[in-house]
């Protein structure tokens, strides 16, 4: 068990560096608000506007995460309300990932997603700590210590490290584990880890960072990646490649205070690769060639977040990006608030 000391020391530190919401401008109060009118319902469900109107754990969590941020409380509640009544339907803490719009069985895959579950857990330990919200800090340990019982498993290279699992029912066999980088938020792993005293998590922050260190020598940052007891593989069930899964490693990692990782100059490098102006790459085939660019504003905050620039302002135009791109926009904004080093 973590020493009471060490714990409450190393939450107050983190707390210091940026986990409290500072006043915010008004202009990233208008582009909450303009975010929160188009994807999130009047009953606190995060519609992906791409996906049928699908919701995930994952847009759940970012939506409280936001919501936090930007102190409103009203949102927060809806959003964990919504929630807990329809996504919360395992025998443990952890929720369903996908929730699709029908009249029926709206569940089709009981299975978890352990970002969505990570970044609920760390809104909601955020808003107790930092907002004084202090009815959600209970939910937040439960949820984090299902996810150091059910979502870590031994490196195979080497099995006194912890790797971070992308679910609690994946993969994971002492030949191979799949693992996905883009998972590894190591700045709400340790939180996390400090407030449940779980120190397995904050064994995967660390190892998880060493992981992605080393994945920075392979031709691309991937998605998804299998680790064997020789190193890197393909991953069985998913194409080799970087692509938009990746896109968030430099936020997380930068997040994090980890802006020095590999990792972080590889992806960064990758962003800007495009050859037409003003253009990010975004996704890339199993030799690193570019496959896809784009000129979303979000993609673009993600590649000046990793080059320690300063964030263009948001413009009208970019309220019309969809789901994904937005919320990567708002997230980058406040990454580069909380950020304890460029």
């Amino acid at each position: 068990m973590l020493n009471r000391r060490h714990m409450l020391a190393g939450a107050a530190a983190m707390a210091m560096a940026g986990g409290k919401a500072a006043a915010e401008s008004e202009e990233s109060i208008q582009c909450w608000r303009l975010w929160r009118a188009r994807f999130v319902q009047p009953d606190g469900r995060v519609v992906d506007d791409l996906q049928n109107a699908t919701s995930h754990s994952e847009g759940q969590g970012y939506g409280l995460l936001l919501a936090q941020a930007h102190g409103d409380e009203r949102t927060f509640r809806q959003l964990e309300d919504w929630t807990a009544h329809n996504l919360a339907i395992r025998d443990d803490n952890l929720m369903a990932w996908q929730w699709v719009p029908r009249r029926r069985d709206n569940i089709e895959d009981w299975h978890n997603a352990t970002d969505g579950d990570l970044f609920r857990a760390w809104a909601l330990l955020r808003a107790a700590r930092d907002s004084g919200w202090y009815q959600y800090h209970e939910k937040a340990v439960a949820i984090a210590r299902d996810i150091a019982a059910l979502c870590l498993a031994p490196d195979p290279r080497a099995p006194g490290e912890l790797l971070l699992k992308p679910g609690a029912e994946s993969r994971a066999t002492p030949e191979r584990v799949l693992f996905n980088p883009s998972y590894l938020m190591s700045r709400a792993l340790r939180e996390l880890g400090f407030a449940a005293e779980e120190p397995g998590l904050i064994r995967a922050a660390d190892h998880g960072e060493t992981v992605l260190a080393e994945l920075a020598r392979q031709p691309i940052l991937p998605d998804w990646i299998d680790v064997t007891p020789e190193g890197f593989a393909p991953p069985q069930e998913h194409e080799l490649r970087s692509g938009y899964d990746a896109l968030r490693v430099p936020l997380y990692l930068v997040w994090s205070g980890r802006g020095g990782n590999p990792a972080v100059t590889k992806m960064r490098d990758a962003l800007k690769s495009a050859p037409t102006q003003g253009m990010i790459g975004v996704n890339f085939d199993a030799s690193g060639a570019l496959l896809d660019e784009s000129d979303y504003a979000g993609y673009r905050a993600i590649a000046a977040l990793a080059d320690c620039a300063p964030l263009a302002p948001h413009t009208p135009r970019d309220s019309a990006q969809s789901y994904y791109p937005a919320t990567l926009q708002l997230l980058a904004s406040i990454a580069k608030r909380e950020q304890t080093q460029c």
